[in-house]
């Protein structure tokens, strides 16, 4: 037996970038995170539907009484997904949406607005870009907003009023009453207003338009519109809407009402010659509230001034960085009031200034193997149980996320997520009232199911009413319902609620319904289907009933006498191989593991790798008889149940041979 015992001593964070030989952090590593300087496999993820509309391209979760609301925005609308506390879910509701556009490359972006007066209405805010391919698409589309414990939303900014007279030929229009939402530039419409009208100006009840009425009228509703529509987003800053987007605009609405653009705290304002893609919340002592916002290549805070100067000026913009840049407009997060980003080159902070955060351990790693064509599909949440915040990205010639690079701000490391299964996530929220983080997966469970379809024949002679959860025949698929309104005879609603799955866009049809004949449904558009996983739970992936094992593993610098030694690395070692006799596990341990020693001769020469070496948790040692010039460990997690913490291993090692292979 060797005479010296040595502690192995690798330092915490997996290193991607450099060579091999050169580091003495963790060289490899899959589903595993450090706490404590050692490491410990990441937690399990138990799936809570198998049936969300996906890719999601945004997720966000409140609470509400026993349950949690998740809301799931995919290119083709919004889910509405009640959980409960211990993670079960069931009843998805496809919520109802004015104003919204499918696209194929619909991002979300979602906050809540809260009533001021107390009255508990609160509002959803999500807004649906078309971003997912060029994070400086123009296209603008409508903020949507609606009651948070609903299932509709439509375009805010949006509101009715009853006007008393509209005479034909005239601008001139006389309210009904007063109405301190109606002002200038707002596009209105009704009974008799020409299309693309907009007023001009109002005074109490007097409202002149931009066009002359073309009909006599009395109570008339006219629909005045704001045009809340953006290419960027949306964000709360306390009491206060706002929307971004192009040319750096910057736009609010009035304290407390979220269809009242018009009042003196309302203000528009372009701050930057690039696209503002993200805003987000910052404390503003005195100044509150305030924002963070995100440009192309700049950082903007914006602050609450109260209404100074003659005019009054309400805001204040401010330049911090005109020499920034964002990856993805789904890449900022705060992080305890610092704000974390990846730059399109480095990955960046703001704590009052911006900064770069070092990352010796995987940089290149990332930016070098980052499919920059799906850039917009990078996305951050974080684990602050454990200190980290994960990037979400699709790597190689992947359009879809299928790796993680992690920065724990606790240790001071960087990591990966080793492509793990675990990682393969297109949208998530973290853990705050839910004790869990969330996350859907982009691999598809099912696809075609019917997202709408079209009546091309109404049919005759059928029983008048409303028919839910009625069976749709026909077609390539199965399982297709609806709920279908009969009046007249003829069918004049359907409306999906079953979506079935297998379908084919074009596919036929029907309905048995009661007395008639003739109703034909011809399929529109479809829908795929994914799982929802709660993270950080057990150590296993769990469907259903079905527990499948996740391999983890780390694997250890270069442990030879040519760098120091196993606990010693030097700039002068012995030109000796290492011969390892024994291990001496420290586990917290669940389930075998195995241990693989690898290494080579030469530091360009090819890895040979032992066979396994298996232990439990009682295993007191592994003997072995192992050479390698400059060696490696590999300890792998690979069994059902299996998890692990790292303690203090030993190594009984001594000076070997002199030799090549």
């Amino acid at each position: 037996m060797t005479k010296k015992v040595f502690a192995l001593d690798t330092k915490p964070g997996i290193q991607r970038d450099g060579t091999v030989f050169d580091a003495n952090c963790y060289q490899d590593g899959r589903w595993v995170r450090f706490q404590r300087g050692r490491p410990r496999k990441i937690g399990g993820f138990r799936e809570i539907v198998n049936d969300l509309a996906g890719p999601s391209r945004g997720i966000y979760l409140n609470p509400q009484q026993n349950f949690n609301n998740v809301f799931n925005g995919y290119s083709g609308g919004l889910q509405l997904l009640p959980i409960t506390s211990a993670g079960i879910g069931s009843g998805i509701t496809d919520m109802t949406l004015t104003g919204f556009t499918a696209n194929t490359y619909n991002l979300w972006q979602f906050d809540t607005f809260y009533d001021v007066s107390g009255s508990g209405d609160n509002l959803l805010l999500a807004h649906p870009g078309q971003n997912g391919l060029l994070i400086d698409n123009n296209v603008n589309t409508p903020v949507l907003g609606g009651d948070i414990t609903g299932t509709s939303m439509s375009p805010i900014g949006v509101f009715t009023q009853v006007a008393a007279t509209i005479t034909s030929g005239s601008a001139n229009i006389t309210l009904s009453t007063a109405n301190i939402l109606i002002g200038a530039g707002q596009v209105v419409t009704g009974t008799g207003i020409p299309a693309s009208t907009t007023v001009v100006s109002i005074t109490t009840t007097a409202l002149v338009i931009s066009a002359p009425a073309t009909a006599n009228g009395s109570s008339i509703t006219l629909t005045f519109n704001n045009s809340v529509s953006v290419s960027g987003g949306v964000v709360t800053l306390h009491p206060y809407v706002f929307v971004y987007g192009n040319d750096g605009l910057i736009r609010n609405n009035s304290a407390g009402n979220a269809n009242d653009w018009v009042s003196a705290d309302a203000n528009e304002v372009s701050v930057a010659t690039g696209k503002i893609v993200q805003g987000l919340p910052v404390r503003g002592g005195s100044n509150a509230p305030s924002g963070l916002f995100w440009s192309l290549d700049s950082l903007i805070r914006v602050s609450y001034i109260g209404g100074v100067g003659t005019p009054a000026q309400f805001w204040r913009y401010d330049l911090i960085s005109s020499q920034s840049s964002i990856l993805s407009s789904q890449s900022v997060i705060e992080y305890d009031g610092i704000y974390y980003w990846c730059g399109v080159d480095r990955f960046l902070l703001y704590n009052g200034v911006v900064k770069e955060i070092p990352n010796t351990y995987n940089q290149n790693h990332f930016f070098d193997n980052l499919n920059y064509d799906a850039r917009e599909r990078v996305w951050v949440t974080k684990v602050p149980r454990f200190g980290e915040i994960w990037w979400f990205y699709p790597r190689g010639t992947a359009t879809e996320c299928t790796d993680a690079v992690i920065y724990n701000v606790r240790e001071n490391v960087w990591y990966d997520a080793g492509e793990a299964g675990g990682a393969q996530r297109s949208a998530g929220f973290f853990s705050q009232v839910f004790h869990f983080p969330i996350a859907a997966e982009w691999n598809l469970n099912a696809s075609g199911g019917i997202l709408t379809a079209t009546i091309t024949n109404a049919g005759s002679a059928y029983t008048n009413g409303t028919f839910n959860n009625t069976p749709l025949t026909g077609g390539a698929g199965t399982g297709a319902t609806a709920n279908i309104t009969v009046a007249g005879g003829i069918v004049t609603t359907v409306v999906i609620n079953g979506h079935g799955v297998n379908y084919v866009v074009g596919n036929t049809l029907s309905a048995a319904l009661a007395g008639g004949a003739g109703f034909v449904l011809t399929v529109a558009t479809l829908m795929n289907f994914v799982s929802l996983f709660q993270h950080e739970i057990g150590t296993d992936k769990v469907s259903g009933a079905t527990a499948l094992a996740i391999e983890s593993y780390f694997e250890t610098n270069d442990l030879g006498w040519v760098a120091g030694g196993p606990s010693q690395p030097a700039p002068v070692g012995d030109n000796k191989w290492l011969r390892l006799e024994r291990v001496e596990p420290d586990f917290i341990q669940s389930g075998d593991m195995e241990l693989y020693v690898t290494g080579r001769p030469f530091a360009q020469s090819a890895d040979v790798t032992s066979t396994a070496y298996t232990f439990g948790s009682s295993t007191g040692k592994i003997d072995m008889r192992e050479q390698r010039r400059e060696l490696r460990l590999k300890f792998v997690s690979n069994v059902t149940g299996g998890d692990y913490q790292l303690g203090k291993v030993i190594l009984n090692a001594d000076l070997g041979d002199v030799r090549p292979y």
